[in-house]
């Protein structure tokens, strides 16, 4: 667990450097890792996240990881954020954070996908990753729309990311060359991020893999 988190922090720390060096780029990089969006979030509730995943290719793995993802804080001298995924009756620690960084959603999601694509096309979690960190400091698109969150119609700002759209290896990663990341974000929804997904059609070009973390409630306590 404790090298998963640090593959996860490397995502954000490593891509800010080539974000310094990139106009537009920059704006896309801080709007996805957006800081203080837990400030306004009471230190006693919990941001709760839906996370369903399809894989054809792997079933089981798809099974293992949908659940919820619990958003909490753990309280002392540098307020820290802990990420917890439950399923039924299991829980399992995905780390703990600086609360005053932003979302640890971000990160974790990020590198669910980098974690998705190696355990099911193969190939180095180490070359995904990197190219996925390419993609967040590229110039993107910002796409005004709306959502309706909790009956309200709120506006939202989307991204959409396609880190291996010109990559050499794309016709060998099983369909994920194809594979799209989604970041819907809205100032109305607590943490920020509404939805976080990713998509990518199979080998054979139809049904492949998918994976939506969206924003559910805030709850009490852990």
């Amino acid at each position: 667990m404790r090298k998963t988190l640090a593959l996860i922090a490397a995502i954000a720390c490593c891509a800010m450097p080539a974000a310094a060096a990139s106009g537009d780029g920059t704006a896309t990089y801080d709007l996805l890792f957006r800081n203080g969006t837990l400030d306004g979030i009471d230190r006693g509730e919990t941001l709760v996240y839906q996370r369903v995943v399809s894989n054809m290719a792997k079933p089981e793995a798809a099974e293992r990881d949908t659940g919820k993802i619990v958003l909490g804080f753990e309280s002392g001298q540098m307020p820290m954020a802990t990420l917890d995924f439950r399923q039924d009756d299991k829980h399992r620690s995905l780390g703990t954070f600086p609360a005053s960084v932003g979302n640890p959603m971000i990160m974790y999601f990020y590198e669910s996908v980098v974690r998705d694509i190696a355990e099911t096309a193969g190939g180095s979690p180490f070359y995904i990753r990197n190219r996925v960190k390419e993609s967040l400091v590229q110039p993107s698109e910002v796409i005004s729309g709306e959502a309706e969150v909790d009956g309200r119609t709120v506006p939202t700002q989307t991204i959409v990311l396609h880190p291996f759209a010109d990559d050499p290896n794309r016709d060998r990663m099983m369909g994920f060359g194809d594979i799209a990341l989604t970041v819907v974000m809205s100032e109305a929804v607590p943490g920020w991020y509404l939805s976080l997904g990713a998509e990518a059609p199979g080998a054979d070009g139809g049904a492949g893999y998918r994976s939506e973390m969206t924003f559910d409630r805030i709850g009490e306590g852990q």
